[in-house]
């Protein structure tokens, strides 16, 4: 599990660029020897492909230039994939994907770059051995020069698959039974890069992207296309790319935490929260309106029930159903007296797996309340020895309780409730939440 914070998060992106010279060693120059300026990724660029190593890193092409994780610098890409230059002739990266073959360990989390008819491999970002090899080699049926691709877990796509752009041709390529169906979406933008992301598809054009279904090819609504510098590289002046940075882990402050029933994982600090569970598609910050949008100031307590996530803010409590997406509940928010039978400010709150108890902080004191009562009431209070605490989290291994950048392990909530004497503190580290050591 991982996390950011305060001056908070906003890895929420990715990064690359625009266009250079056919040949690598000549790239960094222009004629007479002069150098050439740099591409910038932040003035709007139309990229090559997009494609996350095995770790969730995202690495974004164009022309002979790779920018690699949320800020990266540009750099030549023969400098992380030596190999593109060993046989000349070849353009470009055509397209980009993470293999997704859960049946086959020996080629999931592949990362393939496509250009022109070969297929090159890389894991740990080395060559696989055997790697160039042609595109009918690999995916037998499949044109080259193809314009982007991109995985289809079989969670989304039935069989796990991926997407070939070649125009408005999406050429699906069956990875079980090695088959081809041809679609022609014409309705879709001519994508020349495509992304999975946090189980959703991309499919990027100039330098906009669109959302769009994977098996219809239908396009979502919600106001796209969309600027990608808002949402997949920090730049200066756009959305999200306003300056947040990784807070180191001796910094660290969180509002809230919870985990639901599916096993996501939900961090909150300030305006921001992020899924701690997503570590394939890198961890990544969003304003808590994307999902809940009817809380707009932050969060000072949350926790989780069945299929419904609480959301404390001052005296109210926002309840959202999840299924896919979070539904506010039909007559929230309501007060803290009506919902849970207590009032004042709440510093957490926590729920244990299978248990229909709410642990309530508030200073020196836990409030334990019956979830299946109706109505809610407190049914026992606790005198706590540890106080000013931030966050509690409760999972199989037991709770962990957070205060600014350390947290304390308890066994379970008696053993909060009858300790009179603090554990000694952990501080938080990158393993845990991605917090910079």
């Amino acid at each position: 599990m991982k996390l950011l914070t305060k001056t908070l998060f906003l890895c929420l992106a990715i990064c690359l660029t625009n266009g250079a010279p056919t040949h690598h060693e000549h790239a960094a120059e222009g004629h007479g020897g002069h150098h050439a300026a740099l591409p910038d990724r932040c003035s709007g660029l139309e990229f090559d492909a997009i494609v996350p190593d095995e770790t969730g890193k995202m690495f974004f092409f164009k022309g002979d230039y790779v920018w690699g994780g949320f800020g990266g610098e540009v750099h030549l890409a023969n400098e992380t994939f030596k190999e593109l230059d060993d046989i000349h002739g070849l353009g470009h990266i055509d397209a980009a994907f993470r293999m997704h073959n859960t049946e086959n360990p020996d080629e999931h989390d592949r990362m393939i770059l496509l250009l022109d008819d070969k297929v090159f491999s890389y894991y740990n970002h080395t060559l696989e051995d055997g790697y160039p090899k042609e595109i009918q080699e690999v995916f037998a049926g499949v044109p080259t020069h193809l314009d982007a691709a991109v995985e289809c877990p079989k969670e989304q796509c039935k069989s796990d698959s991926v997407l070939f752009f070649k125009g408005h041709d999406v050429h699906v390529y069956d990875i079980t039974t090695k088959t081809v169906k041809t679609k022609t979406w014409s309705h879709l933008p001519v994508c020349t890069s495509a992304i999975h992301w946090l189980m959703q598809h991309y499919c990027f054009h100039g330098h906009n992207f669109t959302r769009f279904n994977p098996v219809t090819g239908e396009v979502a609504g919600d106001g796209y296309p969309k600027d990608a510098r808002n949402y997949f590289m920090t730049c200066q002046s756009f959305g999200h790319g306003g300056g947040y940075k990784i807070p180191k882990c001796s910094e660290t402050k969180i509002d809230a935490i919870t985990a639901d029933d599916t096993g996501k994982t939900y961090l909150f600090a300030g305006p921001i929260y992020m899924r701690l569970d997503t570590k394939r598609d890198g961890l990544h910050a969003f304003h808590i309106t994307r999902a809940w949008k009817e809380v707009t100031h932050g969060v000072d307590a949350v926790f989780s029930y069945t299929d419904k996530i609480y959301l404390i803010k001052d005296d109210k409590v926002y309840i959202y159903k999840g299924d896919g997406q979070y539904t506010l509940i039909e007559g929230y928010p309501k007060t803290l007296k009506e919902e849970l039978g207590i009032e004042g400010h709440v510093d957490a709150a926590f729920v244990c797996p299978s248990e229909h108890t709410v642990h309530i902080i508030q200073g020196h004191t836990m409030h334990d309340v019956d979830l299946t009562a109706t109505p809610r009431v407190v049914t026992e209070d606790h005198a706590l020895a540890l106080h000013d605490i931030d966050a509690g989290l409760c999972g199989p291994e037991g709770i962990n309780v957070f205060k600014g950048s350390e947290y304390y392990h308890y066994e379970n909530a008696k053993a909060l409730a009858d300790t009179t004497v603090s554990p000694l503190s952990k501080p938080i580290t990158s393993a845990m939440m991605g917090c910079r050591d």
